[in-house]
């Protein structure tokens, strides 16, 4: 027997037609709405949830009802669906987790930026791509496209739109230039400090733009809601923030591939950006109540800082360079007292976050970003020798 809401995501007919890109990124967006909509609706009136397969077998009457849906690739269609499991999927997964779950949410006009062909539809023709229902679109292909095509998406940021291809290519193990290890310890003033004494500067981007995204922040607050003034000053703002990312990703993409290209252990410590970053706790006086000062203003630009330096992303990219090398590896080690003891002596000496400055009664002196950086390597080569001790 039907249940109340089967078969209404083939009902709905409240879709537009498409005849290019940004039609058709409107229409994937429309129809990833609906699915997620009858998902809901379909627990809340059955009790149950439905799947991608009974979501799938609805487009084509959905095809039949709206003859504009025929001008869009099937597999299109079908990815919107399989996006749409997924985020079930994690959403489930979340909760058996016991982590904040993030309930699927509909995707707004400015937040839903891409469609996928999974498997066919797509090639590149003399400089050009062809896309099955949309045309033939100029590219600018930035480089030779390697291996075989899998999967072709198209992608908008903000006034500019790209194509990502995603190709399987054979794995070529590189080796690097030495079989060293280095420890590496992550910093604010300096980006990182490796244990061999180098320095990788912080480029601090975000504080050298901050200046104009405020500006461009405070001439946003001052535009009416719905204007075509306002929709501008967002594009304004939101370009500067993607050129801050490109830049940081550029440099934290280099120095990784530096870094997998010299050596063949990579030790960080096992940090949590999150965590180093929450905002200062408010602090009462027992006896009136009133709120005392707290160092909420410093601790916000620490945090400011922290975030800027892109410490999760240079330790993700470092990661899977050295997995696609296949001749390195990047560990992770605990980080207490990696800062507070001695890399000559293993004295632990408790020194203030202002303190730039190591010295020991034994004689050592040295940077105190240096002196983690040699204590973190220490860690993975002591455990390392314990492990092969125990083999």
């Amino acid at each position: 027997m039907e249940s109340p809401v089967q078969g209404q995501l083939a009902r709905r007919v409240r879709w537009g037609g498409c005849g290019n890109v940004h039609a058709e990124r409107d229409v994937t967006r429309r129809v990833l709405t609906q699915s997620l909509q009858e998902r809901r609706e379909m627990y809340k009136y059955t009790g149950k949830g439905t799947t991608y397969n009974a979501q799938a077998m609805q487009l084509p009457e959905i095809k039949q009802i709206r003859q504009e849906y025929k001008d869009i690739h099937s597999q299109v269609l079908q990815d919107v669906l399989r996006r749409v499991d997924k985020a079930f999927k994690d959403f489930f997964r979340r909760v058996k987790a016991g982590v904040t779950p993030g309930y699927p949410r509909f995707q707004g006009r400015n937040h839903y930026d891409s469609f996928t062909y999974p498997q066919t539809g797509y090639s590149i023709e003399n400089g050009r791509l062809a896309l099955s229902k949309i045309g033939h679109v100029k590219i600018k292909l930035h480089r030779k496209v390697l291996g075989a095509i899998q999967t072709c998406t198209i992608k908008r940021e903000g006034g500019c739109w790209y194509v990502c291809f995603s190709c399987e290519v054979g794995r070529v193990p590189r080796t690097p230039y030495t079989d060293e290890t280095v420890g590496i310890d992550l910093g604010v003033s300096k980006l990182a400090t490796l244990s061999t004494g180098d320095v990788i500067e912080n480029p601090r981007y975000y504080r050298k733009a901050e200046r104009k995204l405020e500006k461009a922040q405070q001439a946003l607050s001052r535009k009416k809601r719905g204007s075509n003034r306002r929709k501008k000053a967002v594009e304004r703002v939101a370009k500067l923030h993607r050129k801050v990312r490109n830049q940081r990703n550029g440099s934290l993409h280099q120095w990784s591939c530096r870094l997998v290209n010299t050596y063949e252990t990579i030790v960080f410590e096992d940090i949590a950006p999150a965590n180093l970053s929450r905002r200062a706790k408010p602090k009462q006086d027992e006896e009136t109540g009133h709120y005392l000062p707290n160092g909420a203003s410093a601790k916000s630009g620490l945090n400011k800082s922290i975030m800027d330096a892109g410490w999760s992303q240079f330790i993700a990219f470092c990661e899977y360079k050295a997995a696609n090398a296949g001749t390195v590896q990047v560990v992770r080690v605990d980080p207490r007292y990696t800062s507070q003891g001695c890399s000559s002596c293993g004295t632990v000496r408790k020194k203030e976050l202002s303190e730039r400055w190591h010295s020991c009664e034994c004689g050592c002196e040295l940077d105190r970003d240096h002196n983690a950086a040699r204590n973190i390597k220490a860690l993975w080569l002591g455990r390392s020798h314990q492990e092969a001790q125990a083999s």
